[in-house]
Protein backbone atom coordinates (compact mmCIF):
# COMPACT_ATOMS: atom_id res chain seq x y z
CA UNK A 1 0.00 0.00 0.00
CA UNK A 2 1.24 3.57 -0.66
CA UNK A 3 1.25 6.13 1.92
CA UNK A 4 2.09 9.60 1.72
CA UNK A 5 5.06 10.46 3.98
CA UNK A 6 4.70 14.90 5.10
CA UNK A 7 7.88 15.73 3.00
CA UNK A 8 6.07 13.83 -0.31
CA UNK A 9 2.65 15.81 0.34
CA UNK A 10 4.86 19.10 0.34
CA UNK A 11 6.31 18.22 -3.02
CA UNK A 12 2.87 17.31 -4.45
CA UNK A 13 1.75 20.74 -3.05
CA UNK A 14 4.75 22.88 -4.47
CA UNK A 15 3.98 21.61 -7.64
CA UNK A 16 0.36 21.99 -7.99
CA UNK A 17 1.15 25.44 -6.85
CA UNK A 18 3.29 25.89 -9.63
CA UNK A 19 0.49 24.60 -12.50
CA UNK A 20 -1.22 26.76 -11.45
CA UNK A 21 0.57 29.66 -11.75
CA UNK A 22 2.10 29.02 -15.11
CA UNK A 23 -1.62 28.14 -16.26
CA UNK A 24 -2.22 31.51 -15.28
CA UNK A 25 0.62 33.21 -16.63
CA UNK A 26 -0.10 31.62 -20.47
CA UNK A 27 -3.88 32.90 -19.66
CA UNK A 28 -2.72 36.36 -19.11
CA UNK A 29 -0.53 36.34 -22.03
CA UNK A 30 -3.14 35.12 -24.19
CA UNK A 31 -5.70 38.05 -23.17
CA UNK A 32 -2.95 40.97 -23.81
CA UNK A 33 -2.13 38.76 -26.80
CA UNK A 34 -5.63 39.00 -28.04
CA UNK A 35 -5.93 42.63 -26.92
CA UNK A 36 -2.41 43.33 -28.92
CA UNK A 37 -4.39 41.87 -31.98
CA UNK A 38 -7.81 43.36 -31.44
CA UNK A 39 -5.75 46.55 -31.45
CA UNK A 40 -3.82 45.64 -34.66
CA UNK A 41 -6.96 45.08 -36.21
CA UNK A 42 -8.21 48.94 -34.89
CA UNK A 43 -5.34 51.08 -35.78
CA UNK A 44 -6.99 53.30 -37.31
CA UNK A 45 -8.50 54.84 -34.49
CA UNK A 46 -7.93 58.71 -34.05
CA UNK A 47 -7.59 60.04 -30.71
CA UNK A 48 -8.68 63.33 -32.06
CA UNK A 49 -12.19 61.42 -33.19
CA UNK A 50 -12.84 60.76 -29.48
CA UNK A 51 -14.92 62.99 -26.92
CA UNK A 52 -12.80 64.30 -24.50
CA UNK A 53 -15.41 65.50 -22.37
CA UNK A 54 -14.16 64.23 -18.72
CA UNK A 55 -16.27 64.65 -15.34
CA UNK A 56 -13.93 63.23 -13.30
CA UNK A 57 -11.12 65.30 -14.21
CA UNK A 58 -13.14 68.45 -13.81
CA UNK A 59 -14.55 67.20 -10.17
CA UNK A 60 -10.78 66.38 -9.40
CA UNK A 61 -9.54 69.65 -10.58
CA UNK A 62 -12.27 71.90 -10.04
CA UNK A 63 -10.06 74.90 -8.72
CA UNK A 64 -9.03 75.04 -12.38
CA UNK A 65 -12.27 74.85 -13.89
CA UNK A 66 -14.22 78.20 -14.90
CA UNK A 67 -18.33 78.01 -12.71
CA UNK A 68 -20.64 78.67 -15.54
CA UNK A 69 -23.04 81.52 -15.32
CA UNK A 70 -26.35 80.79 -13.08
CA UNK A 71 -28.50 83.41 -13.89
CA UNK A 72 -29.42 83.55 -17.35
CA UNK A 73 -32.70 85.62 -18.44
CA UNK A 74 -35.00 83.66 -20.26
CA UNK A 75 -37.63 85.72 -23.29
CA UNK A 76 -40.59 84.62 -24.92
CA UNK A 77 -40.19 82.32 -27.43
CA UNK A 78 -41.11 83.95 -30.88
CA UNK A 79 -42.56 80.70 -32.85
CA UNK A 80 -43.88 80.44 -36.70
CA UNK A 81 -46.84 78.16 -37.48
CA UNK A 82 -48.16 76.96 -40.34
CA UNK A 83 -51.05 75.44 -41.94
CA UNK A 84 -50.50 71.87 -41.74
CA UNK A 85 -50.49 71.80 -45.95
CA UNK A 86 -48.11 74.01 -45.55
CA UNK A 87 -46.03 71.99 -43.82
CA UNK A 88 -46.44 69.03 -45.50
CA UNK A 89 -45.33 70.83 -48.82
CA UNK A 90 -42.25 72.66 -46.92
CA UNK A 91 -40.83 69.51 -45.50
CA UNK A 92 -41.63 67.44 -48.87
CA UNK A 93 -39.60 70.25 -50.45
CA UNK A 94 -36.60 70.16 -47.99
CA UNK A 95 -36.18 66.61 -48.27
CA UNK A 96 -36.06 66.64 -52.26
CA UNK A 97 -33.68 69.45 -52.20
CA UNK A 98 -31.14 66.98 -49.47
CA UNK A 99 -32.31 63.99 -51.44
CA UNK A 100 -30.06 65.32 -54.12
CA UNK A 101 -27.16 66.12 -52.04
CA UNK A 102 -24.01 63.39 -53.33
CA UNK A 103 -20.60 63.52 -51.74
CA UNK A 104 -18.74 64.96 -54.66
CA UNK A 105 -14.89 64.51 -55.52
CA UNK A 106 -14.57 66.06 -58.73
CA UNK A 107 -14.85 70.19 -57.66
CA UNK A 108 -13.97 72.95 -60.04
CA UNK A 109 -11.97 75.45 -59.16
CA UNK A 110 -14.19 78.37 -60.20
CA UNK A 111 -14.93 81.03 -57.01
CA UNK A 112 -17.71 81.11 -54.99
CA UNK A 113 -19.16 84.16 -53.09
CA UNK A 114 -17.32 84.60 -50.00
CA UNK A 115 -20.65 85.89 -48.55
CA UNK A 116 -22.08 82.42 -49.23
CA UNK A 117 -19.65 81.10 -46.86
CA UNK A 118 -19.99 83.62 -44.17
CA UNK A 119 -23.90 82.59 -44.10
CA UNK A 120 -23.55 78.89 -43.92
CA UNK A 121 -21.51 78.93 -41.42
CA UNK A 122 -23.26 81.43 -38.99
CA UNK A 123 -26.24 79.03 -40.26
CA UNK A 124 -24.19 75.61 -38.42
CA UNK A 125 -23.27 78.15 -35.45
CA UNK A 126 -26.69 77.72 -35.07
CA UNK A 127 -26.90 74.02 -33.95
CA UNK A 128 -27.63 73.38 -30.04
CA UNK A 129 -24.89 72.08 -27.65
CA UNK A 130 -23.94 70.63 -24.47
CA UNK A 131 -24.75 73.73 -22.12
CA UNK A 132 -24.92 76.02 -24.92
CA UNK A 133 -20.72 76.11 -24.84
CA UNK A 134 -20.49 76.31 -28.48
CA UNK A 135 -17.54 74.15 -28.83
CA UNK A 136 -16.82 74.59 -32.27
CA UNK A 137 -14.06 76.59 -34.68
CA UNK A 138 -15.00 76.53 -38.37
CA UNK A 139 -11.24 77.42 -40.21
CA UNK A 140 -11.83 78.54 -43.96
CA UNK A 141 -8.80 77.94 -46.33
CA UNK A 142 -8.75 79.54 -49.41
CA UNK A 143 -4.85 80.43 -49.64
CA UNK A 144 -3.49 78.22 -52.46
CA UNK A 145 -0.05 77.39 -50.79
CA UNK A 146 -1.93 76.73 -47.57
CA UNK A 147 -4.24 74.20 -49.08
CA UNK A 148 -1.35 72.44 -50.79
CA UNK A 149 0.31 72.12 -48.12
CA UNK A 150 -3.11 70.21 -46.47
CA UNK A 151 -3.26 68.48 -48.87
CA UNK A 152 0.56 67.10 -48.85
CA UNK A 153 -0.23 66.28 -45.43
CA UNK A 154 -3.48 64.10 -46.02
CA UNK A 155 -2.31 62.21 -49.14
CA UNK A 156 1.25 61.15 -47.29
CA UNK A 157 -1.32 60.20 -44.11
CA UNK A 158 -3.86 58.51 -46.23
CA UNK A 159 -1.17 55.93 -48.21
CA UNK A 160 -0.55 54.83 -44.96
CA UNK A 161 -4.34 54.34 -43.84
CA UNK A 162 -5.23 52.42 -46.90
CA UNK A 163 -1.93 50.54 -46.74
CA UNK A 164 -1.79 49.93 -43.63
CA UNK A 165 -4.14 51.27 -40.69
CA UNK A 166 -7.20 50.57 -42.28
CA UNK A 167 -7.19 47.04 -42.90
CA UNK A 168 -8.46 44.75 -46.18
CA UNK A 169 -12.56 45.09 -44.98
CA UNK A 170 -12.25 49.01 -44.98
CA UNK A 171 -10.46 49.40 -47.83
CA UNK A 172 -12.69 46.87 -49.95
CA UNK A 173 -15.72 48.83 -48.95
CA UNK A 174 -14.46 51.75 -50.49
CA UNK A 175 -13.84 50.55 -53.93
CA UNK A 176 -17.02 51.11 -55.22
CA UNK A 177 -16.80 54.68 -54.33
CA UNK A 178 -13.35 54.70 -56.28
CA UNK A 179 -11.49 56.67 -53.67
CA UNK A 180 -7.80 56.07 -52.90
CA UNK A 181 -5.55 58.23 -51.23
CA UNK A 182 -5.17 61.02 -54.13
CA UNK A 183 -7.05 64.38 -53.20
CA UNK A 184 -6.82 66.89 -56.16
CA UNK A 185 -9.96 68.44 -54.40
CA UNK A 186 -8.04 69.59 -52.13
CA UNK A 187 -6.03 72.04 -54.41
CA UNK A 188 -8.96 72.41 -56.67
CA UNK A 189 -11.75 73.20 -54.36
CA UNK A 190 -11.68 76.97 -54.04
CA UNK A 191 -12.40 76.92 -50.33
CA UNK A 192 -11.20 74.00 -47.83
CA UNK A 193 -13.29 74.45 -44.37
CA UNK A 194 -11.91 72.65 -41.50
CA UNK A 195 -13.85 71.80 -38.26
CA UNK A 196 -12.69 71.53 -35.45
CA UNK A 197 -14.11 70.87 -31.90
CA UNK A 198 -13.10 72.25 -28.91
CA UNK A 199 -12.86 70.11 -26.00
CA UNK A 200 -12.45 72.89 -23.72
CA UNK A 201 -12.51 76.50 -23.82
CA UNK A 202 -11.14 79.33 -21.65
CA UNK A 203 -12.67 81.68 -19.64
CA UNK A 204 -11.74 85.30 -19.54
CA UNK A 205 -9.43 84.83 -15.96
CA UNK A 206 -7.95 81.90 -18.39
CA UNK A 207 -10.09 79.11 -16.26
CA UNK A 208 -10.85 76.15 -18.09
CA UNK A 209 -14.50 75.88 -19.25
CA UNK A 210 -15.72 72.30 -19.78
CA UNK A 211 -17.49 71.89 -23.07
CA UNK A 212 -19.81 68.89 -22.41
CA UNK A 213 -20.21 66.54 -25.45
CA UNK A 214 -18.40 68.75 -27.63
CA UNK A 215 -17.89 66.05 -30.60
CA UNK A 216 -21.79 65.53 -30.60
CA UNK A 217 -22.63 69.22 -30.66
CA UNK A 218 -20.02 69.70 -33.46
CA UNK A 219 -21.21 67.15 -35.61
CA UNK A 220 -24.67 68.05 -35.09
CA UNK A 221 -23.68 71.63 -36.66
CA UNK A 222 -21.32 69.70 -39.23
CA UNK A 223 -24.88 68.02 -40.32
CA UNK A 224 -26.66 71.87 -40.61
CA UNK A 225 -23.35 72.57 -42.13
CA UNK A 226 -24.07 69.90 -45.11
CA UNK A 227 -28.07 71.08 -45.89
CA UNK A 228 -26.90 74.91 -45.74
CA UNK A 229 -24.09 74.07 -48.32
CA UNK A 230 -26.85 71.96 -50.17
CA UNK A 231 -29.51 74.61 -49.73
CA UNK A 232 -27.07 77.65 -51.49
CA UNK A 233 -25.96 75.16 -54.36
CA UNK A 234 -22.54 74.15 -53.04
CA UNK A 235 -21.26 70.49 -53.44
CA UNK A 236 -18.85 69.25 -50.85
CA UNK A 237 -17.36 65.55 -49.97
CA UNK A 238 -16.89 64.74 -46.05
CA UNK A 239 -13.66 63.78 -45.49
CA UNK A 240 -12.23 62.99 -41.94
CA UNK A 241 -8.35 63.09 -42.55
CA UNK A 242 -7.45 59.90 -40.28
CA UNK A 243 -3.87 60.87 -37.89
CA UNK A 244 -3.54 64.28 -39.68
CA UNK A 245 -5.43 66.41 -37.26
CA UNK A 246 -2.06 67.20 -35.13
CA UNK A 247 0.22 68.19 -38.12
CA UNK A 248 -2.91 70.42 -39.61
CA UNK A 249 -3.39 72.02 -36.30
CA UNK A 250 -0.05 72.90 -36.10
CA UNK A 251 -0.21 73.99 -39.88
CA UNK A 252 -3.10 76.21 -38.91
CA UNK A 253 -2.12 77.66 -35.68
CA UNK A 254 -4.98 76.24 -34.06
CA UNK A 255 -4.52 75.80 -30.33
CA UNK A 256 -4.16 72.18 -28.20
CA UNK A 257 -7.80 72.32 -26.97
CA UNK A 258 -8.94 72.11 -30.68
CA UNK A 259 -9.42 68.39 -32.35
CA UNK A 260 -9.71 68.37 -36.18
CA UNK A 261 -13.30 66.42 -36.67
CA UNK A 262 -14.14 67.72 -40.51
CA UNK A 263 -12.49 69.00 -43.35
CA UNK A 264 -14.86 70.05 -46.26
CA UNK A 265 -13.81 71.35 -49.52
CA UNK A 266 -16.39 73.09 -51.18
CA UNK A 267 -16.93 74.70 -54.33
CA UNK A 268 -19.46 74.33 -57.97
CA UNK A 269 -18.90 70.57 -59.16
CA UNK A 270 -16.15 70.15 -62.12
CA UNK A 271 -18.02 69.32 -65.47
CA UNK A 272 -16.64 65.92 -65.76
CA UNK A 273 -17.75 65.46 -61.74
CA UNK A 274 -19.22 61.87 -61.69
CA UNK A 275 -20.86 60.48 -58.41
CA UNK A 276 -21.54 56.48 -57.67
CA UNK A 277 -25.36 55.46 -58.45
CA UNK A 278 -26.07 54.78 -54.73
CA UNK A 279 -29.63 54.53 -53.53
CA UNK A 280 -30.92 55.30 -49.74
CA UNK A 281 -32.75 53.07 -47.43
CA UNK A 282 -36.86 53.48 -47.71
CA UNK A 283 -38.28 55.20 -45.12
CA UNK A 284 -39.22 51.66 -43.57
CA UNK A 285 -35.46 50.73 -42.95
CA UNK A 286 -34.86 53.70 -40.83
CA UNK A 287 -37.75 54.89 -38.89
CA UNK A 288 -39.46 53.11 -36.32
CA UNK A 289 -42.79 54.26 -34.68
CA UNK A 290 -43.78 52.92 -31.45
Amino acid sequence: MFFLTPVLVAVICILIAWIFKNADGRSMEGRKGETRARAQTRPWVDEDLKDSTDLQQVEEDVDDWQESEENVEHIPFSHTRYPEKEMIKRSQEFYELLNKRRSVRFISNEQIPMEVIDNVIKSAGTAPSGAHTEPWTFVIVKDLDVKHKIREIIEEEEEINYLKRMGRQWVTDLKKLRTNWIKEYLDTAPVLILIFKQVHGFAANGKRKVHYYNEISVSIACGILLAALQNAGLVTVTTTPLNCGPRLRVLLGRPANEKLLMLLPVGYPSQEATVPDLIRKPLDQIMVTV
